[in-house]
């Protein structure tokens, strides 16, 4: 649609000038703008992204119809771009062929302007559908770029600065992950909850101390991919649609794309813990699917300790349960949702996580 004047913009295609100008007065009194091409070879040098649809005779010489649109579908920018074929062919097979080539409709000669109106308004609409969902789309891809190229500008300020001491690399790691997440109001305290129930169970588990301790600094970073996420629907009060869900867990995939590649071990255990954390123990998990014992067990863990988190503190979208009900809950996915081995490991254990609650809930 060309912006300036709103309007739509149609590229007739007819190596006959008769029917060119026939079709030119009937689309402007439509109110369309158009072009015109005398050959299918001028059609695909005239075509660029400012038109709306194409209509395209289908015998011409040396380039027919079929091969015009043919040539057009194999071009990725116009696969949405309706085709209508305007022809005297009406036998079965020729019809399939166009269709075959990447027609979205046909109009037969004679032209009948009414129908000819109708099934443009239909494809023009549809076309209007799917440029509002592509640069919807674009608009997100986008903003989740330039969010990562910010978050990636901040880790690579904390790579150059990884000669200062142990404690400030992790001090800093741990402010990105609540920078991540500050919308949520309890963000601090439950980075700080959720990473010590992670320590814990890890520690209950056997884990030597080396790898406790990369746990306990790594995992705050679960939520970091959360930055991409449009707030619309991060904060959203209410359960999400399908299409919201499917964009929300993306924050998975986003956040291991943008802590993986460093050189920092706390970055890479990040990266496989925000790929992992929404895993579970029966396949049924996301983004890959992954099941039993194929889920790294650093995501087993933190799947637990986040759960118990999400379910016991207030979020958008709920209350806060009580640690009684959140454990009901809970049980239910052992063996489903959870490693049955770890649930058993992190019940036998809850009074150290009970102490960890009330220590750093605010």
């Amino acid at each position: 649609m060309n912006s300036s004047t709103n309007t739509y913009k149609i590229l007739i295609v007819d190596d006959e000038l008769l029917n060119r100008k026939v079709l030119e007065g009937l689309l402007k009194s439509f109110g369309f703008e158009c072009a015109s091409a005398d050959s299918g070879r001028a059609a695909l040098e005239l075509l660029d992204s400012t038109y709306d649809l194409i209509l395209l005779d289908i015998m011409m010489p040396d380039m027919d119809g079929f091969a015009v649109a043919k040539a057009v579908r194999a071009m990725p920018a116009y696969a949405a771009l309706p085709i209508v074929m305007v022809t005297a062919l009406s036998a079965k097979p020729d019809r399939l062929r166009a269709v075959e080539a990447g027609a979205s409709d046909f109009i037969a000669k004679p032209i009948d302007a009414v129908e000819l109106r109708v099934r443009m308004n239909s494809l023009l609409r549809l076309k209007s559908y799917h440029d509002e969902v592509k640069n919807y789309q674009l608009h997100l891809e986008q903003m989740v770029a330039e969010k990562t190229r910010t978050l990636r500008e901040a880790l690579a300020e904390l790579e150059q600065a990884r000669q200062a001491t142990l404690h400030a690399h992790i001090e800093t790691i741990q402010k990105l992950s609540v920078a991540a997440e500050y919308k949520d109001e309890d963000t601090a305290s439950h980075i700080m909850r959720m990473s010590r129930y992670c320590a814990h169970i890890a520690e209950r588990s056997g884990m030597e101390e080396s790898a406790v301790d990369l746990l306990l600094y790594s995992s705050p970073m679960h939520d970091i991919g959360k930055i991409g996420i449009p707030d619309a629907i991060l904060l959203k009060p209410g359960k999400l649609d399908a299409a919201e869900w499917e964009i929300m867990m993306r924050h998975a995939e986003i956040g291991a794309s943008i802590l993986r590649g460093g050189s920092s071990k706390y970055l890479e255990a990040g990266a496989l813990i925000a790929l992992s954390h929404h895993e579970k123990w029966d396949g049924s998990g996301y983004p890959r699917r992954l099941a039993g014992e194929d889920i790294p067990l650093f995501g087993r863990i933190c799947a637990l300790a986040d759960v118990f988190d999400a379910l016991t503190t207030r979020r958008p979208y709920k209350d806060a349960f009580s640690n009684e009900k959140a454990l009901g809950i809970m049980k239910e996915g052992r063996g489903r949702h959870f490693d049955p081995t770890l649930f058993d490991i992190f019940i036998s254990n809850f009074d150290g996580i009970l102490h960890i609650q009330q220590e750093y809930m605010e």
